[in-house]
């Protein structure tokens, strides 16, 4: 029948171009091939007795069994090793952390690429690439730091490897300078050789001082026994009488002794305070001086107001062009209670000082910059304002970043000056975040002395020890303080626990008014002395205005 003839005429056909496996298995023994172990170059597959197929490749001298096959590594077929990663180390796919070689590259590959990923050329500038880099360091390794303690050793070790890489790039920043040489016939000739650029030169050192000072000074906190930390969570019996009142509610609470700390204990607290103080207004003072050398960004002048009384407002400027007028007593009558606010303040006064300067520099040019406010006036204005602000950043040295230096830090186009900036001002933000943690044992133990004279949550500023000061803090002045100040000390150095075998006969047999013998006289602690009104008077006058300084 037809169905017949079609199945003889189908099976011909597959004998004709299929051979059969007894005839294939012929040919390859005649070929010379061996059963027992395939040659290199040779590509079969055969059945294991447990059923699953096992694959040889092209080079590969051992089979492996598609369970065991590692998904998503490169094929290399030019060895004998096991296929590996690209980002893989060496003989396979990643096990375990990456190398620090890994992690720089990664590192370098974002700033490259300007945080874009996708390599599409919608990356930010390599200034603020290095900016960001820098912020995010300081967040995910101090962010855990919450209590006076040592930093653990793996988060130590990260932040200088990691600052370390990033900082790496200022080395390359140069500068031409002129030099002499000599040549081979003794004659002089005066050519143009490279260095580091000055200020890099001049801050990065003073910076990583700052850093080693603040990291030395967590250590000194190491086996204090004195005070100690309950979590947020804890028990209402554990907590006690201790609540924070400020907004830093996810802190832990401090706890100290029912009788509050030894007086010992306490004067090495205040002299902790007061050298991280010094190394605070230090990283203020590079801050500052490094936010005010940068550019003003066009996005943000064009922002701006026209005149400096519809930035500032009516009251504001009232008092501001006031003949009597007193930098102190304008803080006080402001609402400075909330942080807002003072940011607020803070954004103001720096829009009009910024207009003000431009009216200055724009005083021949025919723009709707021009006003009928005469140049001292409007001199006198900016000095003004300038003094209030310095005033607001010494008393309020925690508060977000005004506008101004967001856009300078947004618009930055110098990497060596961003570098700088955000170096600085991660720094500033330790500092102040440690100096917080001691003044909240020192207010726990206030507390424990005499409960009636609790201060508020609100912390200490850099002006409380000196009322009526109006001074910018210049960087080689603070510095300065800082080699003069007394060595970062432990309570045990502070105390001075020198024994001599000697006379411990003779100090047993002292009066017991001479018992604390042993224990040294605290160093003496530097305070600026307080300044008249007259020669607040004469400071306010001594600050230059900005038209000098560019």
């Amino acid at each position: 029948s037809s169905s017949r003839r079609f199945a003889t005429r189908f099976s011909r056909t597959l004998q004709s171009k299929f051979v059969s496996p007894s005839r294939m298995m012929v040919r390859f023994l005649r070929r010379g091939h061996s059963l027992n172990k395939p040659e290199q170059g040779e590509e079969m597959f055969h059945t294991a007795a447990e059923g699953s197929t096992v694959f040889y490749s092209q080079g590969g001298r051992e089979g492996r069994s598609l369970e065991k096959q590692q998904i998503g590594c490169a094929l290399d077929r030019s060895s004998d090793r096991p296929p590996k990663s690209r980002l893989g180390r060496e003989g396979g796919c990643r096990d375990g952390p990456p190398s620090d070689m890994e992690q720089m590259k990664e590192k370098f590959a974002k700033l490259l690429l300007g945080e874009d990923m996708s390599g599409g050329g919608k990356g930010v500038a390599s200034a603020l690439a290095l900016s960001n880099a820098i912020t995010n360091l300081a967040a995910s390794v101090f962010s855990e730091q919450r209590r006076l303690e040592p930093m653990a050793a793996e988060r130590k070790t990260r932040w200088r490897k990691e600052i370390d890489w990033l900082l790496s790039v200022t080395d390359h920043v140069v500068e031409f300078v002129p030099s002499r040489q000599t040549s081979k016939d003794g004659s002089n000739m005066e050519i143009m050789v490279t260095q580091q650029r000055r200020d890099l030169q001049m801050n990065i050192p003073a910076l990583r001082k700052l850093d080693a000072m603040l990291i030395g000074y967590l250590d000194n906190f190491k086996g204090h026994n004195e005070f100690w930390y309950v979590s947020k969570d804890a028990d209402e019996s554990e907590k006690g009488n201790a609540q924070r009142s400020d907004d830093k509610w996810w802190l832990p609470i401090v706890k100290v002794p029912p009788n509050g700390l030894s007086e010992v204990s306490r004067k090495w607290l205040q002299f902790q305070k007061e050298s991280v103080n010094q190394v605070l207004k230090a990283a203020m003072a590079i801050n500052a001086q490094i936010l005010m050398e940068m550019e003003v960004p066009e996005a943000y002048i064009e922002s701006l107001p026209k005149n400096g009384r519809a930035s500032l407002g009516d009251a504001i400027y009232r008092c501001i062009t006031d003949d009597a007028f007193d930098p102190e007593q304008f803080l006080e009558s402001m609402d400075l209670s909330t942080e807002h606010k003072v940011l607020d303040l803070k954004n103001r006064i720096e829009a009009s000082i910024i207009i003000w300067m431009r009216k200055m520099h724009n005083k021949d040019a025919k723009s709707s910059w021009g006003s009928a406010v005469s140049m001292e006036k409007r001199e006198q204005f900016e000095e003004r304002a300038e003094a209030i602000l310095h005033l607001i950043k010494q008393r309020f040295p925690g508060i977000p970043q005004s506008a101004l230096d967001t856009s300078k830090i947004q618009y930055a186009k110098d990497v060596g000056q961003s570098i700088l900036e955000s170096y600085s001002r991660i720094l500033e933000s330790l500092a102040f975040a440690v100096m917080s943690q001691i003044e909240d044992v020192l207010r726990a133990d206030s507390l424990t002395q005499d409960p009636s004279h609790a201060r508020s949550g609100t912390r200490q500023s850099l002006t409380d020890s000196e009322p009526g000061l109006v001074k910018k803090l210049d960087p080689k002045e603070e510095m300065e303080k800082l080699k003069e100040a007394p060595n970062s000390m432990t309570l045990s150095d502070f105390m001075g626990w020198h024994f001599d075998p000697d006379s411990e006969t003779e100090k047993k047999n002292s009066e017991s008014s001479e018992g604390d013998a042993k224990i040294k006289k605290p160093p003496n602690i530097v305070t600026t002395k307080k300044l008249s009104y007259i020669e607040k008077l004469e400071n306010l006058r001594s600050l230059r205005s900005p038209t000098a300084r560019h």
